[in-house]
């Protein structure tokens, strides 16, 4: 699944190598690693959170996220 931004468009990859890059990422540094919104890639991740692509948790106020591992 891709998301369209203003004609952009990011695809899961992206946020996968995005959160891989900066494991545990928050939501902001995806975001500014896929170059989207804070609120767009909160959206996004959570997708692949219900799809099973990544995990979050809490770390004091804010989610952290990582990608599920690959076998």
């Amino acid at each position: 699944m891709e998301q369209k931004t203003t004609g952009m468009v990011y695809s899961e990859e992206e946020y996968l190598d995005a959160v891989r890059e900066n494991t545990p990422a928050s939501t902001k540094e995806v975001a500014d690693a896929v170059g989207v919104t804070r609120q767009g890639a909160d959206y996004r991740l959570r997708e692949l959170e219900e799809d099973g692509k990544v995990t979050s948790k809490m770390a004091g106020n804010s989610l952290i996220w990582m990608v599920v591992d690959e076998v």
